[in-house]
This record gives C-alpha cells, structure tokens and sequence, in this order.
C-alpha cells in the first residue's frame, strides 16, 4: 500500500484576526492543522489571542522575523534581534520557541545562516499577496504545482480576503485527490529529513542548496 502524500499548508505575515481567525475556522472545520510564520510586532494584546488560538488548535508557530524587512541588508546585530524578539514572543504564548524561520521575501545571505539557528522555508505560493490574482486563479495556481512534501505558502495579511476564499476551496480539492495536511515539523519528520543549513526547504527533501543557487 502507497503511502499517503502529505503538504503543509503555511501563512505568512499575521496574525490578522480579520483573516487568521477565518482561516482558523475553515481547518477546524476540515480538522487539519497549519503552519503560522508570524511577523512579531503584529502581535499585541489584542493579536496575541489568535495566536493562542491558532496552537491550542494544534498548528504551528512559526518565526517571520520582527518586523518584515529585507533581513540580507541587514547588520549581524539586527539580524539576530529580528529573529530573537519574534521567538520570545512567541515562547510566550506557546511555551517553546519556534523551529523554523520563513525570511521576509525570501531573501538570504550568509550571515543570516551564521545567526539564525533554526531550518529556513520557503515554500511555493500563488502571488496571493497580489489582490489582481482571484480566489480561484490561486486555488489553481497551487492545484498545479503541489506534489507530495510541498510546503504551501499562503499569507493571511490584513485585508487578504481571497485568501481566505480560495482555502475554502483548496483544502477540500486537496484531500479530494488524497492529501494529508500536517505541520512543517510533521512533514520533515513524516519524510525522515533533518533539515540542513544552508538550505531554503521549498519541499521536504534535501535540494535548494543556497551557495548553489548563488553560484
């Protein structure tokens, strides 16, 4: 018996209660967990909560930095505080620290490696931050590209209402042709993959070396 493909499916850049607690409330429905790269200074009093929410629902928290920049521009001093900030926060709410970290833009350098002690994702998206692309071309977008392994990389920023149309729609797509939703953590350790530095994991599978892809 083959056995059953598996995908994480991630979002990037809340928590946005307009947007995560939808999202939240569409993989309960469905019982499956995601994966939450969180962006720290949007967490507050009043985000703190959704958060919460999202763990106590069995997903992952994971690190988006503090404040969204293009961490490759930045000093050793700066890069180390963008990412040690959003962890406490997060260890806060949850209890532990994140396990993997998502840069803003997916934009890299060596001293982010040097300092940032924890596996980064990338993962394969739909431009979903781009109001222009509909609910359904993103639903298409992603039915097209996913394979077994893949993280998904979604984003439930303010405002990202298509998002929340278009996972309406893709999760039940999804396990309609078979797929088993789980964490990033899951989908590595489901895999038997350690995750490796100098890689940006798109899939759980030991490819995307960074000194490669910068020749």
């Amino acid at each position: 018996m083959e056995a059953q493909s598996i995908v994480a499916l991630t979002f990037d850049d809340g928590p946005n209660p307009e947007i995560t607690l939808p999202l939240l409330e569409i993989c309960a429905e469905y019982e499956i967990p995601a994966s939450f790269f969180v962006v720290g200074e949007r967490i507050s009093r009043e985000t703190a909560g959704t958060v919460k929410k999202a763990f106590l629902q069995g997903c992952e928290i994971c690190n988006h930095s503090f404040s969204h920049p293009d961490m490759s521009k930045l000093s050793g001093e700066e890069i180390a505080e963008q990412v040690q900030k959003t962890s406490e926060l997060v260890r806060e709410i949850t209890g532990s620290l994140p396990r993997f970290f998502r840069p803003p833009y997916i934009a890299v350098s060596e001293e982010m490696f040097r300092l940032i002690h924890m596996p980064f994702i990338a993962g394969f998206g739909a431009e979903d931050y781009n109001p222009a692309v509909s609910a359904k071309e993103r639903v298409r977008r992603i039915l097209s590209q996913v394979r077994d392994g893949a993280v998904i990389l979604l984003h439930d920023a303010a405002g990202n209402t298509q998002t929340v149309d278009a996972v309406r729609e893709l999760i039940p797509a999804l396990l309609a042709r078979g797929y088993r939703f789980v964490t990033v953590s899951e989908l590595f350790a489901e895999k038997g993959i350690t995750p490796q530095t100098h890689i940006i994991y798109s899939y759980a599978e030991q490819t995307s070396m960074y000194a490669e892809n910068t020749g």
